[in-house]
């Protein structure tokens, strides 16, 4: 028979090692599955300067061992396996990865997001060394050097705005000859002395060996190709929620991003979700941190009022 949990967390990262320590801490039996990317984002970003605690700054993959040594200790229990299927028709919840089946009288979801990237080698290997998916949490190492943004919507006149704090100069790099942000993001950017544009163009490699030191483009009108020479390339195409199990079953908006009823409950009572997989608008650790300790102190009190605590 299945072992019976009183929370189930689905995901790693900061939001759900977050919520275990919460949820672990007032006594309640918990069991992460972490995914078999363990640690979510985190683990493809290099310095994080800017969570609290961490005067010097911490590399991502260190931070997430911190995160789940404190779980541990707590009681949690960790495997590191993706979900494939999930009943949610009748509590306790199942829950079944590749090793077994789970059963929880709460489930507290934090599978994130991903940046959407090009899909090039070159990209994938120099991510961390130049090439970044989040201008907030990157930008402070890009002073006084020059960088491109790729995309056309309101986050990548957001990234390239926010990155002029830093740098020399933003180039921001659009497959079309027109801009798909709002009509007041195009305005700022268009304005900015530190932004300029190569439209109708498509980055097919990223150059350098050990950090990025530039750019192949190929114009898609003309056929043309050119190098243009960056010490930083952001990607700013997109997030997708990583919510394809949960579909048709919890309540998302269009994009597939998980929208609470009650504060992180979702629409199913016991159901709870936390960090990116419900934020689209600011995808950083310490908001998802924040989630995850709301989620945990949601289920708890739920439970509670259920007499299941």
């Amino acid at each position: 028979m299945a072992k019976l949990y009183d929370v189930i967390i689905i995901g790693s990262g900061p939001a759900g090692y977050t919520a275990a320590i919460y949820a672990a801490r007032a006594n309640l039996s918990v069991l992460m599955l972490q995914g078999y990317q363990v640690g979510g984002q985190l683990m493809l970003t290099s310095d994080v300067e800017n969570y609290p605690g961490f005067e010097e700054g911490i590399l991502g993959p260190p931070m997430m061992e911190k995160f789940e040594a404190q779980a541990r200790r707590f009681g949690t229990e960790v495997i590191p396996e993706d979900v494939i299927s999930i009943d949610f028709s009748k509590r306790p919840f199942k829950v079944t990865t590749d090793s077994g089946e789970y059963q929880a009288r709460a489930i507290i979801i934090s599978t994130g997001a991903s940046a959407k990237w090009l899909g090039l080698p070159s990209e994938q290997r120099l991510q961390g060394r130049g090439v970044s998916a989040c201008a907030t949490c990157d930008g402070f190492f890009f002073k006084n050097k020059d960088v491109a943004v790729i995309g056309g919507g309101d986050t990548a006149m957001e990234e390239a705005t926010f990155l002029t704090r830093y740098t020399n100069h933003v180039t921001v790099i659009h497959r079309r000859d027109t801009l798909r942000a709002s009509k007041i993001m195009q305005d700022r950017a268009f304005k900015n002395l530190k932004i300029s544009f190569i439209w109708d163009t498509d980055v097919t490699e990223v150059l350098g060996e050990n950090e990025v030191t530039g750019l192949r483009l190929h114009n898609v009108k003309t056929d043309e190709e050119s190098i243009l020479p960056v010490q930083g390339f952001f990607l700013a195409i997109g997030h997708k929620p990583n919510t394809d199990l949960f579909k048709g079953i919890l309540d998302m908006d269009k994009v597939g991003y998980i929208i609470p009823v009650e504060h992180t409950m979702t629409n199913i009572p016991g159901v709870f979700a936390a960090g990116d997989v419900t934020d689209h608008r600011y995808r950083q650790a310490v908001t998802a941190a924040g989630d995850g300790c709301r989620a945990a102190i949601d289920a708890e009190r739920w439970l509670e009022s259920l007499g299941e605590d």
